[in-house]
């Protein structure tokens, strides 16, 4: 087997507004998983929002998960590929996934494969405690995350 790849799992959002900590909660999930299983080439990061000092973050990495709370009509989780994009979306976040890997192929003339994982969220009220629909799909999105991470360093 070769150099097994780079791989950042950032979550993203607010834990002290319910549901929309899913992505911070699943980098926790992920960098225990990865403790168990002696992974060095996994780094988690997590932050209330994406900012532009991001594509730093990315520049060195060769597959990046965006990992967020969704309102989507979505069943438990969707993911999908980014796609670069140098215009700026002014969101609930500071700056969009594409605008980061815009702007990490600008600044470091490097393209990480890069996805954004959707989690479905019910409930934005200022309190920590999840909802239990949004526990379910984040057990989900779990399992399935560490199926995909398996995955790419099968590769």
């Amino acid at each position: 087997m070769g150099k097994l790849p780079e791989i950042l799992i950032y979550g993203f959002g607010n834990p002290g507004r319910q549901d929309d900590g899913l992505g911070i909660v699943l980098t926790e999930m992920v960098e225990e998983w990865t403790r168990k299983e002696s992974l060095s080439n996994i780094e988690v990061d997590s932050n209330y929002q994406l900012n532009i000092e991001d594509a730093s973050n990315i520049s060195d990495k060769d597959v990046v998960y965006f990992v967020d709370a969704s309102k989507k009509e979505i069943e438990s989780f969707l993911i999908e590929e980014v796609i670069p994009s140098p215009k700026v979306d002014f969101t609930t976040h500071s700056a969009s996934p594409g605008f980061i890997l815009d702007l990490c192929h600008k600044i470091y003339g490097k393209y990480p494969q890069v996805y954004l994982f959707h989690i479905k969220g019910y409930e934005w009220e200022f309190m920590e405690e999840m909802t239990e629909e949004a526990k379910n799909n984040l057990d989900k999105a779990f399992q399935f995350l560490i199926m995909e991470i398996k995955q790419q360093i099968a590769k």
